[in-house]
């Protein structure tokens, strides 16, 4: 499958179940120790080995803010001068951590950052945010720097307190430990219903000096575009100002964390942060995001970005296939986007490809549901290298078995031409089982 790399929010929290529904306000009972699930199929082969960034450590600890038997809090310090840019879910009930990242963005530095699994700090009220502030403060006076200063994120379940103390009383211990190679244990940190750690590196040269990008992610589920991903941080040793960062992150999340859907539902707590210490190879000073010196920085950008958005689909909850849908010949790039997101986004269509079954009608319901421009005796769709419909009808040459062949595969490739503009988009999606719906039936459990 082109454009696949190997290099996922939690997911933000799930809704309760109805037996769980009584006493919202109440502390939950303590959680069973953590039990890892099966690896997703999809997941990579091997994990790449991410170097130490200069101005970045890193530290984790059991805190037992609800899981029993694994590390649930991540602590990463940046050295002074540290920028950062970001963005964030487009829900109206957006997360504590959401809203205190937002309000302290534009200053465009950071000292620390806080993440905590287990708990989403969302839809928890004016406690919400004060354990938020908590957590803030706290690190800020272990660091010696301003709360402002301070990033939070935190992902888990919805609606439930976040018991601040169990966080703020390990920070002082975390920010001693503090690693440069705490990669993978940091990426192990952040996970919910994850099944592997999400990790990615590149490096670039900015001026003829050579500086690197590490980033970590996390997401299974509650994965839909609408702003950036699930949880998601990225750090350079680059020296980029704030403004730079933002440029370089907004472009980058539209070809990749905005072009992925899991389940179509979108988090309460999607926080994609882009942190640049300034503490490597010495290269020329950056201005503008639009500097050609900065080309080959932001392809290395913006591969790190996509092999992180595409290991949250690799672990979609249940997923045993990737599905890329690319969408060509609509009115608009617009166009292109919404009908290609119409397809991934389809029950049938996912329930479908989960069945090898090769069934392209679902493909045209989707097409046309999707209220865009589609003449149906222009439209084109093919499963991989097979055309399977065309000119308003089954393609002459459709062959079952070769269609079939074609949608059985780990990598499933969806095609769909309106034959109307030159609109194109591509979003990458996966298959829904019935895994999905075990892992959300029991996900409180």
């Amino acid at each position: 499958m082109a454009a696949m790399t190997t290099a996922r929010q939690a997911t933000g929290g799930k809704p309760r179940s109805a037996k769980q529904s009584k006493g919202m306000a109440e502390t939950p009972p303590a959680a069973k120790a953590a039990v890892a699930p099966a690896v997703s199929p999809l997941a990579p082969k091997t994990y790449p080995a991410l170097r130490p960034l200069a101005g970045v450590r890193l530290s984790t600890i059991a805190a037992g803010v609800r899981y029993q038997g694994r590390t649930d809090v991540l602590m990463t310090v940046f050295a002074p001068g540290t920028q950062v840019a970001g963005v964030f879910t487009q829900s109206k009930t957006a997360s504590a951590p959401v809203e205190w990242c937002r309000a302290r963005l534009k200053a465009g530095t950071a000292r620390g950052l806080v993440v905590n699994s287990g708990n989403a700090n969302a839809f928890t009220g004016k406690a919400g945010m004060e354990a938020a502030r908590s957590v803030a403060e706290s690190a800020a006076g272990v660091l010696g720097c301003r709360a402002q200063e301070i990033f939070l994120a935190s992902t888990g379940v919805i609606g439930e307190p976040l018991a601040a103390e169990k966080i703020t009383a390990v920070l002082s211990g975390l920010a001693e430990k503090g690693a440069a190679d705490g990669w993978r244990a940091a990426a192990e940190a952040i996970m919910t219903t994850d099944t592997y750690p999400k990790l990615a590196t590149a490096t670039a040269e900015i001026g003829g000096r050579r500086v690197s990008i590490n980033g970590i992610a996390k997401g299974s589920g509650m994965i839909a575009p609408d702003m950036a991903t699930m949880l998601a941080f990225v750090m350079t040793d680059a020296n980029l100002p704030a403004a730079v960062l933002q440029g370089l992150l907004d472009a980058g999340v539209k070809t990749s964390f905005n072009a992925i859907t899991v389940d179509s539902d979108t988090s309460t707590s999607d926080t994609l942060l882009v942190f640049a210490t300034g503490k490597g190879a010495q290269h020329p000073a950056i201005t503008k995001a639009n500097d050609k010196r900065l080309a080959e920085f932001r392809r290395a950008f913006d591969s790190v970005l996509l092999n992180l958005a595409l290991q949250v689909v690799r672990d979609g909850e249940g997923a045993q296939k990737l599905i890329r849908v690319d969408v060509t010949g609509a009115k608009s790039d617009d166009s292109a986007r919404r009908i290609a997101l119409s397809v991934a986004n389809s029950p049938l269509v996912k329930t479908a490809i989960a069945g090898s079954d090769a069934n392209w009608g679902r493909v045209v319901m989707a097409v046309g549901k999707a209220g865009e421009p589609a003449d149906r005796d222009r439209l084109k769709i093919s499963f991989g290298d097979q055309v399977v419909a065309e000119k308003g009808a089954r393609a002459a040459a459709y062959n079952e078995a070769a269609a079939t062949k074609a949608v059985s595969g780990r990598e499933v490739d969806i095609a769909v031409d309106l034959g109307l503009g030159k609109g194109r988009a591509r979003v990458w999606t996966c298959d829904l089982t019935d895994g999905y719906i075990r892992i959300n039936g029991d996900y409180r459990s």
